[in-house]
């Protein structure tokens, strides 16, 4: 058998041609090429069948018609919901069966999220997948400062690591939250990161409805208030209180930023047997009854008001109440929940992601991890939110594990688009530069194709143990570091006019210099 590294004596006929070896292989230094992700080629798996599907929609009708859910402290909900036919008693909201359903039917399937480089818009829905990092971690750890309470510069880097990074399409929202400024204006300052650090789509703030109207008017200034009465620019995240319960402050950021146009995320966030039953059955069940209700009323709002059916959901260990992510149980649920958003007519983020409740970037951490990722994309999900850098159960966002799980999401990428079959992949050439027992490492079609044709991580180490050894004998998590780093010094800041700008910095002062400080 002929060795990998033996010369191929295709290399002298190759010569002929103008072609040497040595020619060619100078060019093994040349930069991997970064495709763009085109969509998935291979099929959303289906985990349930059309029986079991009827059922857990028939079982959310029930939740709707006989339990309820309440919308507490928003009268203009309430009222707009008796207005559509709800039987509403105080702040408890009913509906007939197929009737939530019904008021969801003006969603759109699928919308685009416009980036301010036209490059960086996505499409939801359909066969595209958009990957995000990771939301709302109070802490952040490195592995030379450890863990720690989330600044506003810690803040600053994800948005740079996010925007520099291939394998991720947004910039997320509340990446981490920046602890050092005050409560009530650390939005300001988080959506000019936004803004100016990146040209990804992002999310607006939702912790007050003021909050989302500072996020949309910031948006305006950048984009202009024409653009975003025609075009969807930003995404809002909203919480259901569950079980079955929308506050005020969610319902009416979510009533905010349907107003303008703007896409509303629904997201229940389910705990097995602590928000509510244990069954992913049950679970499922309970999702799509909150989720469509928050749906519907965007569309009582302004009809045709971009939406994404969310979920966040984890089993608990049931005999310490600690949450666990990437378990069977939760995948599973995932795969359901994603079947049924496309059963209602709504692009679906999913509740998986790259989550874990490992304390570390460590071996359990990637396990759970690729557990819930991989039920995640393979079931269909168009937005994937968690995407890079959860641990602790979402307490912190880790710069290791965000650069570790970037390489998974660009492995998962390069997947989900499958391979071609048209005659240049099958290397017909190849062949005929060689011979049989010859290796193909420096034929034309090998040189033609070297710089895309497999997914390169930037993490692992496929050297020999002696060469790892002379070098330190580093692991992932510091192989890691050394990456986060670089890439912070590559980061090169996207362009801006300097009279949008000034524009932006002048909002953000004067917002912040008209309210005082408040720290809860």
């Amino acid at each position: 058998m002929a060795r990998l590294n033996t010369v191929p004596k295709s290399a002298s006929r190759m010569s002929d041609r103008g072609r040497t070896r040595r020619g060619r292989l100078s060019r093994h230094n040349a930069q991997l090429e970064t495709l763009p992700f085109t969509g998935r080629k291979i099929p959303a798996y289906e985990l349930l069948g059309e029986a079991a599907l009827t059922q857990i929609e028939e079982q959310a009708d029930w939740i709707l018609d006989e339990i309820g859910i309440d919308f507490r402290g928003d009268r203009k909900a309430l009222d707009l919901f008796t207005q559509a036919g709800a039987r509403v008693d105080g702040e408890r909201v009913r509906f007939e069966p197929g009737h939530v359903r019904d008021l969801c039917a003006t969603a759109p399937k699928t919308f685009k999220l416009h980036g301010r480089d036209p490059r960086n818009t996505v499409t939801l829905g359909g066969n595209n997948v958009v990957l995000m990092p990771g939301y709302g971690s109070p802490f952040v750890s490195d592995l030379a400062r450890g863990r720690r309470y989330a600044t506003l510069g810690d803040f600053r880097n994800f948005v740079k690591l996010t925007y520099s990074a291939h394998a991720l399409h947004h910039s997320g929202g509340t990446v981490v939250e920046p602890t050092n400024v005050p409560v009530n204006k650390r939005h300001l300052d988080m959506m000019l990161a936004h803004l100016t650090l990146s040209t990804k789509p992002f999310m607006g703030s939702v912790t007050a409805p003021e909050r989302a109207r500072d996020s949309i008017d910031m948006a305006r200034l950048v984009f202009g208030r024409d653009v975003l009465e025609r075009h969807t620019v930003m995404q809002a995240n909203i919480n259901v209180n569950s079980p079955l319960i929308y506050d005020d402050t969610m319902s009416s950021a979510l009533r905010v930023y349907a107003e303008a146009n703007q896409c509303v995320c629904v997201s229940p966030a389910i705990f097995a047997g602590a928000m509510g039953p244990l069954s992913p059955a049950a679970v499922a069940s309970q999702t799509l009854a909150e989720a469509m209700v928050g749906i519907a009323l965007a569309q009582l709002v302004r009809p045709g008001c971009p939406v994404v059916f969310g979920s966040f959901h984890s089993t608990m260990n049931l005999r310490t109440g600690g949450l666990t992510f990437g378990s069977p149980e939760a995948n599973m649920t995932t795969m359901a929940l994603t079947q049924l958003g496309r059963r209602l007519g709504v692009p679906v983020r999913s509740g998986g992601g790259q989550i874990t409740s490992s304390n570390a970037p460590d071996g359990q951490a990637m396990q759970d991890s690729t557990g819930a990722m991989w039920a995640t994309l393979l079931s269909g999900a168009h937005q994937v939110w968690h995407a890079a850098g959860w641990l602790e159960g979402g307490l912190v966002m880790s710069y290791e594990k965000f650069v570790m799980d970037l390489d998974h999401c660009g492995a998962m990428l390069k997947f989900l688009q499958g391979f071609g079959t048209e005659d240049e992949a099958f290397g017909r050439d190849a062949y005929l530069e060689t011979g049989p027992g010859e290796n193909f490492l420096s034929t034309s079609h090998t040189l033609r194709h070297y710089t895309s044709a497999n997914f390169e991580p930037q993490i692992p180490d496929a050297g020999s143990y002696e060469t790892w050894t002379e070098n330190g004998a580093p692991t992932s998590d510091q192989r890691a570091s050394a990456r986060w780093k670089q890439m912070l010094d590559d980061y090169q800041q996207p362009e801006m006019n300097t009279g949008t700008l000034a524009s932006l910095e002048e909002f953000v002062s004067e917002r912040k210099a008209a309210m005082p400080d408040e720290w809860h």
